[in-house]
């Protein structure tokens, strides 16, 4: 673990400390999710497309090994609404699909600064209901992401539970919930931190809000209603920036009267679960995340 939060500090840290264009960024996780991250047995991923309001969006749907086929896992991926895809997750959705013996449901979704705020949420609930078109019923869906992927499932979590459309669960990896960044681990763990920069927090809001305020619960679903919200589970790094995210979360959906448990890590990078067969405490994680869905059965 400290060796790769080391290689991290010297490699992603360092040149997102600077980064003024997300293109590099998207390419850098590119060939990390080819090269870097490790697939798993039996693998099998199939193509697809699914309506949006701007047209036509790709999908992953990702599995290994026997599923069960009257449940799915609807994963949205990370990177900070600016980078990420289907493709870079799929190996860590495949690992958590194989555990939990169920397919998994990767939708991509529009990115900013091309697209800022809410193209991603409005591109997850097009997909959501694509599954309910599929017949999936809203209680047979398990929603969580990673991340910015993290918070959009939230964002979206809260949207589905006002409509009435309750999943059976949720779960979110380091969620990036607060666009003000107004926790206090922003600047506690501002060096611990091994991938982000503390005060690169306005910059990337530039990029993400567009016309929003970052009290919007669409982007910062920290702000959100959740009624009658379904069991969460929520993983975050104690060194991480985001650590707040996630504690104040869990607050306020207890608030809400929903059965939260918070699972906390130290020292471990942002995101460390897709870093399975690297890192034991990735494949940890990850089992605790298919065992919580097991549950909900």
């Amino acid at each position: 673990m400290r060796l790769l939060g080391a290689l991290l500090r010297r490699t992603v840290r360092a040149r997102l400390k600077h980064a003024t264009d997300p293109r590099p960024l998207r390419r850098h996780l590119e060939l990390a999710a080819r090269f870097n991250f490790r697939s798993v047995p039996h693998m099998h991923v199939l193509r697809t497309r699914f309506e949006s309001s701007e047209g036509e969006r790709q999908a992953l749907w990702v599995g290994a090994g026997a599923v069960h086929e009257d449940r799915v896992i609807f994963y949205l991926h990370g990177g900070g609404y600016i980078a990420g895809s289907p493709q870079t997750h799929m190996k860590m959705v495949a690992r958590l699909a194989r555990m939990a013996g169920m397919r998994a449901f990767v939708p991509s979704y529009r990115l900013a600064p091309e697209h800022p705020a809410p193209a991603a949420l409005q591109d997850a609930r097009a997909a959501f209901e694509h599954l309910l078109a599929k017949g999936y019923r809203a209680d047979q869906i398990i929603i969580g992401g990673d991340s910015a992927g993290g918070g959009l499932a939230l964002a979206l979590l809260a949207q589905l539970c006002q409509a009435g459309l309750r999943p059976q669960a949720a779960f979110a990896l380091a969620p990036f919930c607060d666009l003000t960044f107004s926790g206090a681990s922003v600047q506690d763990n501002a060096q611990r931190d091994h991938l982000f920069p503390g005060d690169r927090g306005p910059f990337l809001a530039k990029l993400v809000l567009g016309a929003l305020s970052p009290l919007d619960p669409r982007i910062s679903p920290l702000f959100g209603d959740f009624p009658q919200c379904p069991p969460v589970l929520l993983q975050v790094s104690e060194s991480e920036i985001l650590r707040d995210d996630s504690r104040r979360m869990a607050q306020a959906l207890r608030a809400a009267g929903a059965d939260v448990t918070v699972q906390e890590w130290p020292e471990a990078p942002h995101v460390w679960q897709i870093f399975d067969g690297w890192l034991p405490e990735a494949r940890q994680a990850l089992r605790h995340v298919a065992e919580f869905i097991v549950r909900q059965r």
